[in-house]
């Protein structure tokens, strides 16, 4: 073989090539994985999980991290999609499929012999200038401008199982994720953990709810006849336990005299009457306790005591919930009997049980709490398990969505329409270089061009003639020419109100463009035993 014919300089060993071939090969396998669950008219996929579990999503994010991926190159495009997921909460699948454009890209360029580390030079210049242009296009929204938000979290949920219930969904994570910003103004972040998802089974999708208060999964305990509703409720959260003292080690106590046995008894007795005397004593009438793993956290005759004094109780509160429900209640955990008092106490107008409609469970619900903090509850209804899972999937992501557009206040043209202008500006670009860098930038182009062909491919158009068609449109100057995928044409898509937060867009190409050089960079896999 002599140097000319193979485009190759002598340095570059032949391993080098090969590795690089097999990781490009393996990532793309993945992106070609979920390829035909993007977009609203995307396909769903069913997995059967290692333990039996099924599960039904088109979340690239999910899909890809149940995935048993074993290519360490193929791992990186499944971190690349939680990247996304933590980022910007949305375009999961759509980051994935870029990187599988760009690495398709990278055969081509590298097969004319360019360098790989050229190609990442060139591909990170044209990522800067695509971001450039995406927000030279972006409008500035306001986030006092709920339809405009609401018009996001629409396109966001068209692509999801529960799309049918996005005119009830929407509103709920608008106002969710709206009820928690400190100042909607000047606010960069919002921290989505202040929101709790409560799922119960029974009912349907539509029978979701959001609710200005604290919605706790399980009902009251009423085994000793306590009541299970409250007006004016004086909340207290018990993190001590109401039952008999333990010594810290196992130890059996043999009685042999009956009347030792009556004074055992008498004195456990004394002491939890005693315990819930002080309970009743700083005025609480709503009483939580918290799951206790060294003894029991209550017992059968704490129970009746509470009861007889007229308190509600709510027994398991899990030790992960302890921080929301104080900041939601305004109420301080209380560790130990003598800390009981008034003012660890949150005031709620009315606790009490609800029956879930369709379902046979009972949830307890706090309603017009006193003083409360910055968080929301939403009670999520479904059929069945895998319904309910997608449906706090989706709703995670719509309320992702609304949280990018609080950090980054602006939005661009869905359906395609953002990565067709860019792809053309870039085109422009690359025509005023010169070198390794117009071809290279030139088929980064070309790769964002994927985005628009999928959409098309999966709502069953022809995809070269759609993908024709925008080109002309925004040659032509509208920006805002895109797919619109339940009439199978080429249309505005700010007037059919299909727009998604610029952060999205400009996230996913950041991060795919960092995964394929990094890719691209490898020459050499070492397995180390």
């Amino acid at each position: 073989k002599t140097m000319a014919l193979t485009g190759e300089t002598l340095q570059e060993r032949t391993k080098g090539k090969d590795v690089r071939t097999s990781n490009i090969v393996a990532a793309k396998a993945v992106a070609s994985a979920v390829r035909t669950s993007l977009g609203p008219r995307g396909m769903d996929k069913l997995m059967q999980l290692p333990d039996g579990e099924v599960l039904i999503t088109n979340d690239g994010a999910t899909i890809l991290s149940k995935l048993n991926v074993l290519h360490p190159a193929a791992k990186m495009l499944v971190q690349l999609s939680q990247s996304q997921d933590i980022e910007a909460g949305d375009g999961t699948t759509s980051v994935v499929v870029l990187a599988g454009a760009l690495l398709d890209a990278c055969t081509s360029l590298l097969e004319k012999g360019i360098h790989p580390m050229a190609i990442a030079s060139a591909f990170l210049q044209a990522s800067d200038k695509a971001i450039e242009v995406l927000t030279n296009i972006s409008k500035p929204v306001n986030l006092g401008d709920r339809d405009s938000l609401l018009y996001s979290v629409e396109t966001c949920l068209s692509s999801k199982v529960v799309a049918q219930n996005t005119d009830l969904l929407a509103p709920i994570a608008v106002d969710s994720v709206l009820g928690i910003v400190e100042d909607p103004l000047k606010s960069t972040n919002v921290d989505l953990r202040d929101i709790r998802l409560v799922q119960q089974m029974g009912g349907t999708v539509d029978d979701t709810e959001l609710v200005q208060g604290l919605v706790l999964h399980k009902g009251s305990k009423k085994t000793a006849g306590g009541p299970s509703q409250m007006k004016d409720a004086k909340i207290a959260l018990l993190q001590y336990c109401l039952s008999a003292p333990k010594t810290d080690m196992d130890n059996n106590v043999v009685v042999s005299d009956y009347a030792a046995m009556d004074r055992i008894l008498r004195e456990e007795r004394k002491y939890i009457l005693q315990q819930c005397k002080i309970i009743k004593k700083s005025g609480a009438n709503v009483v939580l306790i918290q799951k206790s793993i060294l003894r029991d956290a209550y017992n059968e005759l704490s129970l009746h005591f509470l009861a007889k004094m007229g308190i509600l109780v709510v027994t398991d509160i899990e030790r992960d919930d302890v921080p929301f429900i104080c900041r939601t209640l305004g109420c301080t955990p209380i560790a130990h009997p003598d800390q009981c008092k008034t003012d660890k106490l949150g005031q709620a107008e009315h606790v009490g049980d609800v029956v879930m409609e369709g379902g046979n469970t009972k949830v307890v619900k706090f309603t017009g709490v006193l003083n409360p903090g910055k968080t929301m509850t939403v009670l999520l209804r479904g059929s069945n398990d895998l319904v309910i899972a997608e449906a706090s999937r989706s709703l995670h992501d719509a309320q992702c969505v609304v949280r990018s557009l609080v950090k980054q206040k602006a939005l661009i043209a869905g359906g395609g329409a953002a990565e067709t202008e860019v792809a053309l500006q870039l085109q422009a670009y690359a025509q005023t270089l010169q070198g390794k860098d117009a071809h290279c930038i030139q088929a980064f182009a070309e790769s964002l061009e994927v985005l628009p062909y999928t959409l098309a491919e999966n709502a069953g158009m022809k995809p070269i003639e759609v993908v024709t068609e925008l080109r002309k449109q925004h040659a032509a100057g509208v920006k805002g020419a895109g797919i619109n995928v339940k009439k199978c044409c080429v249309d505005d898509m700010y007037s059919l109100h299909v727009v998604q937060p610029l952060l999205v867009s400009t996230s996913a190409i950041q991060l795919a463009t960092e995964t394929v050089c990094m890719i691209l960079k490898i020459d050499d896999l070492v397995v180390v035993a």
